[in-house]
């Protein structure tokens, strides 16, 4: 979705019912400031105003998400975009996770282990230093289980069997042996324990 266009299409409707950006933001129960964003393709109205704002601006959900008004003759192709374009979205901000994860892990483990060498090292009070390996065994692991549900929902794992591409549970990805982001885990389509690779596309 383009959200510039979709904004510039807002903006268009809004005068031509003779609104404000304050009225329609009342109407909306929202701010003016919200609409604005809307308008300069900053943010997307929330899905659950979504029908009431294409209501009030006498427009269809489709015209509000294709930034124009969408006749019978070319439904079906913008569909496919959208579709498409949709898909794309999705393996770029699946990537921007995985890549978010990495980070979110790594941190985690420095302050895990960080803090149970700061209270080997140096001296302190038997208190403080549970303190702080309790402290940095909460925080590294909140961290780690993070992280891990990142994996889990970002992208897919492929079975090495049937090649399906699937979103596994949580606990399948938490006990299943790893080697980097390659799991031992059961396929459920085809019941087949592999080795599978974390993918970003469905297809």
């Amino acid at each position: 979705m383009d959200q510039i266009k979709i904004g510039k299409f807002i903006a268009e409707c809004r005068k031509k019912q003779g609104l404000t950006q304050m009225q329609l933001a009342e109407k909306m129960n929202v701010t003016d400031r919200a609409v604005s964003k809307w308008e300069t393709g900053k943010s997307m109205p929330d899905s659950s105003i979504m029908l009431e704002l294409c209501s009030e601006l006498k427009i269809t959900v489709n015209d509000l998400l294709y930034g124009e008004v969408v006749t019978m003759n070319d439904y079906n192709e913008k569909s496919e975009q959208m579709l498409l374009d949709m898909v794309r979205q999705k393996e770029a901000s699946d990537r921007q996770l995985l890549s978010l994860e990495i980070l979110i892990g790594t941190f985690s483990v420095i302050i895990l282990l960080g803090c149970s060498f700061v209270a080997a090292l140096f001296e302190m009070a038997d208190w403080l230093r549970v303190l702080l390996v309790v402290s940095g065994f909460v925080i590294g692991m909140i961290g780690i289980m993070f992280a891990l549900r990142i994996e889990q929902t970002a992208g897919y794992y492929e079975c090495a069997k049937c090649r399906h591409r699937y979103v596994p549970t949580f606990s399948s990805v938490l006990w299943a042996m790893h080697i980097g982001r390659t799991r031992y885990m059961k396929c459920p389509k085809c019941g087949k324990i592999s080795w599978q690779k974390k993918v970003i596309s469905k297809e």
